[in-house]
């Protein structure tokens, strides 16, 4: 009698009920553990053991929050759900590797938020623009906007994307425009900015930032770091959209 094959690990882990309700949560968004407990109805101690286990299997992390030391955000690292999937799709059939088709939608209008709008969002908005083919009407913006960094300049020269041309912003010199989608990369912004009653959805993607970093090799390592992150973010972000993933 041939002997019984055990799937692959990730499909374990995800065989739950909650946990596959948290990494539905998670794929669009990162949230504090009291949001993913309000918004999913079910106990703190029971969402906190159940995330711990999603840590555990290497696809989601936890952060302090910058605005609130106290508090925890928690994000999914799609590179790690992406490969572990597909590393799963192959152990069952080659061909199940790939990404499925998805129907298309109504191309949105974005806006990136973060505090001085000099780094995070503006790398953002360049990224989106870039991997969009120029499709996606973008911007970004902050709540108190200082100047384009140098290093997020260097940085995106790097992935070949251009930022030059940006500036920062505030908030207000948005005027009455309006934005289908409106994502926060830093944590301040999102707890401190006001929100956009207009926008159908409003995102978290929290990232710290890199420069506060007084060290110029791990400054630039958060930077690349950031970009990747958030080239993982957009191109899952644009798949809707766009019917495939661009690269």
């Amino acid at each position: 009698m041939p002997d019984l094959i055990s799937p692959p690990p990730i499909l374990r882990l995800l065989a739950h009920d909650l946990r596959w309700s948290l990494l539905c949560r998670l794929t669009e968004s990162d949230y504090r553990v009291f949001e993913l407990v309000e918004s999913l109805g079910q106990p703190m101690n029971l969402v906190s053991y159940h995330l711990k286990l999603l840590r555990a299997g290497g696809i989601v992390s936890a952060r302090r929050s910058e605005a609130d030391g106290r508090d925890w955000y928690y994000s999914l690292d799609l590179d790690a759900l992406r490969d572990q999937f597909q590393s799963a799709g192959r152990q069952l059939h080659p061909a199940l590797s790939g990404a499925l088709a998805a129907t298309i939608l109504p191309i949105p209008r974005v806006l990136f938020l973060c505090t001085h709008n000099s780094a995070r969002s503006q790398m953002a908005e360049g990224l989106l623009r870039h991997l969009s083919q120029g499709k996606v009407e973008v911007a970004s913006a902050g709540s108190q906007p200082t100047r384009l960094h140098p290093d997020a300049i260097r940085i995106m020269d790097q992935h070949g994307v251009d930022i030059r041309s940006q500036q920062a912003k505030h908030i207000s010199d948005l005027g009455d425009q309006s934005f289908d989608v409106v994502i926060t990369v830093c944590d301040e912004a999102r707890e401190v900015c006001p929100a956009f009653r207009s926008a159908r959805q409003q995102i978290h993607w929290g990232f710290p930032d890199p420069t506060r970093i007084t060290d110029p090799l791990e400054r630039q390592r958060q930077f690349e770091q950031i970009v990747r992150r958030l080239q993982s973010r957009i191109i899952t972000f644009l798949t809707p959209f766009t019917g495939a993933a661009s690269a």
